[in-house]
């Protein structure tokens, strides 16, 4: 997945502007701009969103616990196996084309959404979001350098960057207000004409770019561009993942030694061999596993898996709590973990040069280190005659801990990736980040059903209480450890010669390209 864009022609035929300004003069520069940080909110906006729902649907579809994790799970699923295939399809066919494609994907299957009839229909139009989204966030960054040059560019990707950490704020609370005064599809719906206004914009405004070669009918060995996508490798990694999800959610449910469970980790850890041998075999793999070969790298490869699987996919759970047994509204339960996303948007508001400017391994090291502080601080806290508010000063916590980490993540593992392999090593990052959040689901949804399993049907309030008490201490437990064996394994193994890119905004640019939940969006999405 190459970053840097051969210089393509505006929509509609026309070309940018003198010094790349696309729509031909100042004031109409910065449309690309908002058609690309139009779509990236919405995509963000979607993982957070359908937290503070969840009850409503349940209820009003007749959900599992389950069917609810895939809600979640599918999207970072299919966004995650789905990313590094489409950056390839991007260079070659095309980025703003590709864009639209995945925006007009996500609105359909946004409608397709909030007009399911039941948990079935629901989790695979979910599916189809991540989907548009893979091809949202593959175009995201490259668009907006071939659009934008110099100071403009650092502008464009600090706007940019900054709807990350709205979409974190914002989510939950949007979701709660449509919930709780509209209705859970609207949370849905609402993509529509939003979704509408950033493809009319795109196909005006937005110039269109491919990869750093231009884009041949054939290639030397007469293969069309579609040919030289890692397609055996797409597949595999997207078998391996899924399987996997799968397999712990199944376990939760059925048991660790059920036939269908076994079957389906078997069947992940086959196609992780598989896709070994593929990337290790093809001419243009999807990963050079030769990158793995780099401590520094592979360190900061799972902490980005480890960040997002310890951060976010726990707050699911407390959603439920708030509002199943305490009894909060959709809204106040937006509210209630809104602390993290506004302490991690302070710490990059105040602090993003200063943590640009030092070793990377000291923000995300430390970082995650703040994050498992804040969540074994929440499991403290945490008992059976507990509020809401006994989560607030480990929420708070973890944002700081989010908000050094963040930032930092992707442009310190593309300094330890060699140059040529930027685009690729982006790619990875973001997708092991993906991988985090939907493993994270999985994994502590199955250890919270276990608690919710020991009640019995017809048990009393308090009892059912109590259960959800229990499972949540021991998933916030999980996750404060995961996190803080993150930065441990970060600051043992990142080497201190590994630096992030300058401050100039072409170096600003390479480190937004390649990091889309740099505010602390769940998911990373």
């Amino acid at each position: 997945m190459r970053s840097t864009p051969e210089r393509g022609t505006a929509a509609g035929g026309r070309t940018p502007g003198a010094g790349g300004e696309p729509g031909g003069g100042p004031a109409g520069k910065w449309w690309p701009l908002v058609a690309i940080a139009l779509g990236n909110f919405l995509l963000l906006v979607d993982v957070t969103i359908v937290n503070t729902a969840l009850p409503r649907i349940a209820d009003g579809l007749g959900a599992t616990l389950t069917s609810l994790q895939w809600v979640l799970d599918i999207y970072a699923l299919a966004l995650a196996a789905l990313l590094m295939v489409a950056g390839s399809a991007a260079d070659l066919f095309g980025r703003r084309r590709l864009y639209v494609a995945g925006l007009t994907l996500f609105a359909l299957a946004s409608l397709v959404c909030g007009l399911a009839p039941d948990a079935g229909v629901l989790v695979a139009a979910r599916a189809a979001q991540g989907a548009g989204a893979a091809a949202m966030v593959a175009t995201n960054a490259p668009l907006l350098m071939a659009a934008y040059q110099g100071r403009d560019r650092g502008v464009a990707f600090g706007v940019w960057g900054g709807t990350n950490g709205a979409a974190a704020a914002i989510g939950p609370v949007l979701g709660g207000l449509l919930t709780e005064y509209v209705d859970w599809r609207a949370i849905f719906l609402v993509n529509l004409p939003l979704a509408a206004v950033a493809v009319w914009i795109t196909v005006r405004r937005v110039p269109e770019s491919h990869g750093t070669l231009p884009r041949p009918r054939t290639d030397s060995a007469g293969k069309a561009p579609l040919a030289r996508i890692d397609w055996p490798g797409a597949a595999s990694f997207t078998a391996c993942a899924g399987a996997l999800t799968y397999g712990l959610m199944r376990g939760g449910d059925q048991g660790w030694t059920e036939a269908g469970t076994l079957t389906a980790l078997g069947g992940a850890a086959l196609a992780l061999l598989v896709f070994v041998v593929v990337e290790r075999r093809v001419q243009r793999p999807l990963l050079d596993l030769g990158l793995l070969r780099r401590p520094s790298f592979a360190a900061l490869l799972a902490a980005a898996l480890l960040l997002q699987a310890a951060a976010f996919p726990y707050l699911t759970f407390v959603g439920l709590w708030v509002q199943n047994i305490l009894g909060l509204s959709p809204v106040q339960a937006g509210l209630a973990v809104t602390p993290m996303a506004l302490m991690s948007l302070l710490v990059g508001a105040l602090g993003g040069r200063l943590l640009q400017r030092m070793a990377p391994q000291l923000p995300v090291g430390i970082g995650l280190l703040l994050v498992g502080a804040g969540v074994l601080l929440e499991y403290a806290l945490l008992d059976d005659g507990a509020g809401w508010a006994a989560l607030l000063p480990g929420l708070a916590i973890s944002g700081l801990g989010i908000g050094a980490a963040m930032p930092v993540l992707v442009s310190a593992a593309l300094g330890a990736a060699p140059p040529q392999r930027a685009g690729m090593a982006s790619g990875a990052v973001n997708t092991s980040q993906q991988l985090g959040y939907a493993v994270g689901i999985a994994a502590l949804g199955t250890v919270f059903a276990n608690a919710l399993h020991d009640v019995r049907p017809g048990a009393s309030r308090t009892a059912v209480a109590a259960a959800h008490v229990s499972g949540l201490t021991d998933i916030l437990l999980i996750s404060g450890t995961v996190a803080l064996a993150g930065g441990v394994l970060v600051l043992a193994v990142v080497r201190r010669g590994v630096r992030g890119d300058g401050d100039d905004g072409d170096r600003a640019a390479a480190r937004a390209a390649a990091a889309p939940a740099r505010a602390g969006a769940p998911g990373g999405a």
